[in-house]
């Protein structure tokens, strides 16, 4: 009986043990590799597990005790969130009826899963329509130069009350459809015609929203105001309507301003200080990328537009006008010989791949002349080379810098920006690989607002990009602004894998994200 007894009491033990938990089936594994956070933090010996678009683990041993439907092994491989450019001109492309088009590659393959379109005052443009699936996710800005052609024109004007109040509107509806901040390019005409009172009062708008100010400065270089004087009225315009500060790729441009970064950089401590939020963005070339029309000409010559110049230039008497103020931008600008045609505009007759100098010397006649003549056809895109290397790297190191692109069509930095930064700064620089990481990640996401990306995170989106930090290298030059990156073995946006094996694996996983307005703003029609 007692052998019984005992027998029968360790059955019922038996059957009173839970059976062993079975280890977690996740989706993607990514093991080891050296992972670096968007804090800038390497998180040593971690694994992180991916479920759908989003990752559900960053552990240390987790892969001895989880199993996946697939494993990446990203052994001598870097492992950070993917990169955030805060500053491209890709809405065209991420909204093009052509697949290829919107697998935005020249961004993929540098690493980056997510781009801020709409800066300079490009506004929404195309990518409001919503449902464009794309390579890479996508932010927009509601834009000052879109909204003010669209109710002014672009004349030389103040905006009357009724017209500032439509504008008003405008940046009302674009933040209530998930615009993340309001961007000025006072460069860029029409913008340019406009008052900084009248900035202030659409700023106030996005600001009351919870967005940013994005802003390509009103000048770079040492004409009118001066950079330093641009770069005041960018501070007085975000005090006065109570938001923060991004400035657009923030440089010193041409010789005459070259002494003017140490102002910059102290105005802009001074301010953070003060605890203002300011930040700025950077790319690492040396050569700015424009147009003709916008680098060259006077602003009175645009008022009315690209037909009202050609009128002008039609007058000998205003033309002469216009080639003078030409040539003073030319010699601002470092001389013709620095700058470079990368890309033609309409029939403006003249030849990509070479500078204002060549063209002169071939045609026999003077840098300012070209530029006239492509003008009365057509325009031209222009590389130019007036920045100073010791500027850049002064800017480069500050920790409210972030890595940006200004990505647009006929420069290598739409195609190479964030792996030649790397090369730059860690791999010939002295910068370390965790604020590198940090710059073109997490300090990115929180200078947009973007909420659930840009780090390594139980709950956030599953925007990865693995590569191969010897490798990581600009391939894009100036004579072959199309090539793409190399480096990248993996780039993952919401889980899907865009680059994988160092291949683009033909998949449009990115979407637009936007920003969400809480409380009941945008419940009613828009009227400030």
């Amino acid at each position: 009986m007692l052998i019984k007894a005992s027998l029968l009491s360790a059955l019922a033990l038996v059957a009173n043990v839970a059976p062993a938990a079975s280890p977690p089936l996740y989706d993607l594994l990514i093991v080891n590799g050296q992972v670096v956070d968007g804090d800038g933090r390497t998180l040593d010996g971690v694994a992180i597990a991916i479920q759908g678009d989003r990752i559900v683990a960053v552990e240390p041993w987790l892969a001895q005790r989880a199993s996946a439907r697939r494993t990446i092994d990203a052994r001598g491989m870097i492992v950070a969130p993917g990169f955030i450019d805060p500053h491209t001109h890709a809405n065209a492309a991420l909204t093009s009826p052509d697949a290829d088009k919107r697998a935005n590659l020249a961004w993929a393959f540098q690493g980056v899963s997510t781009v801020v379109v709409g800066n300079d005052g490009d506004g929404l443009s195309e990518a409001k329509r919503p449902g464009a699936a794309a390579g890479t996710n996508y932010a927009v800005l509601s834009g000052f130069g879109r909204i003010r052609r669209a109710v002014i024109g672009d004349v030389d004007r103040a905006a009357t009350s009724a017209e500032l109040t439509q504008m008003q509107q405008a940046v009302a509806r674009d933040m209530c459809d998930g615009a993340f901040g309001f961007s000025t390019g006072l460069y860029y005409a029409p913008q340019s015609f406009a008052a900084t009172d009248e900035v202030i009062a659409l700023a106030s708008v996005a600001a009351k929203m919870g967005g940013y100010y994005d802003t390509h400065l009103r000048v770079e270089g040492n004409s009118g105001i001066g950079v330093v004087g641009a770069l005041d009225e960018a501070l007085e315009i975000t005090e006065k309507a109570g938001m923060p500060l991004h400035v657009s790729h923030i440089k010193a441009l041409g010789p005459a301003a070259w002494g003017k970064a140490e102002a910059m950089i102290d105005r802009i401590e001074k301010a953070r200080a003060r605890g203002r939020q300011v930040t700025a963005d950077q790319y690492p070339w040396d050569a700015s990328g424009t147009r003709i029309s916008s680098a060259l000409l006077p602003r009175s010559a645009v008022d009315g537009g690209m037909e009202a110049l050609r009128r002008r230039l039609a007058d000998p008497a205003q033309a002469a006008d216009i080639e003078r103020a030409i040539e003073e931008n030319i010699t601002g600008r470092g001389g013709p010989d620095r700058l470079l045609v990368t890309g033609v505009v309409g029939n403006a007759g003249v030849t990509a791949g070479k500078t204002l100098a060549q063209l002169a010397s071939e045609s026999g006649t003077t840098p300012a002349k070209v530029a006239i003549e492509a003008l009365r056809k057509g325009d031209a895109n222009l590389a130019s080379f007036n920045m100073s290397a010791e500027n850049i790297k002064a800017f480069a190191y500050k920790d409210w810098v972030v890595t940006g692109s200004d990505g647009s069509t006929g420069h290598p930095r739409m195609y190479a920006s964030f792996p030649k930064a790397w090369s730059d700064l860690v791999r010939e620089g002295t910068m370390s690989i965790g604020r590198f990481i940090a710059r073109s990640t997490g300090d990115t996401a929180r200078v947009i607002g973007l909420e659930g990306r840009g780090f390594l995170r139980a709950g956030y989106a599953a925007d990865i990009v693995i590569f191969n930090p010897e490798r990581f290298k600009a391939v894009a030059n100036y004579v072959n602004p199309t090539a793409l990156s190399g480096g990248v073995q993996t780039l993952l946006v919401n889980g899907v894998p865009v680059i994988e094996n160092g291949r683009y694996a033909g998949t449009l996983p990115g979407v637009r994200l936007k920003k969400v307005q809480k409380g009941t703003q945008c419940s009613a029609p828009p009227l400030v």
